[in-house]
């Protein structure tokens, strides 16, 4: 069984406005029987942080297009996306690139 892991989950450009406003969440995520991966965390964010509009940054099981994930400082594409194994004392931060004009 996995152990619970502790995260630093940050949100910008715009993508915090979903989340009240609020760009930095410390987590803890419980202890589940497989290891935490990005695809899990996103289901956890949708069910305990997201307040509003999860169209605006959930499509299917992924983020939506325009929004950049950084794991620890890395482009999410380099890390694996969805199947990237999250570590203890990870930072995961998802941008939103798409503005209203």
């Amino acid at each position: 069984m996995a152990a619970p892991m502790s995260l630093l989950v940050e949100f910008g450009g715009g993508a915090e406005l979903l989340f009240d406003g609020v760009k930095k969440h410390q987590v803890t995520l419980p202890c589940q029987p497989e290891p935490w991966d990005i695809r899990n965390l996103l289901k956890w964010i949708k069910q305990n942080l997201l307040k509003e509009r999860p169209e605006l940054f959930i499509q299917g099981d992924t983020v939506r297009p325009g929004i950049l994930v950084l794991i620890n400082d890395a482009d999410w594409e380099l890390m694996g996306e969805l199947d990237y194994k999250l570590q203890d004392q990870d930072n995961v931060v998802f941008i939103s690139t798409l503005h209203g004009g």
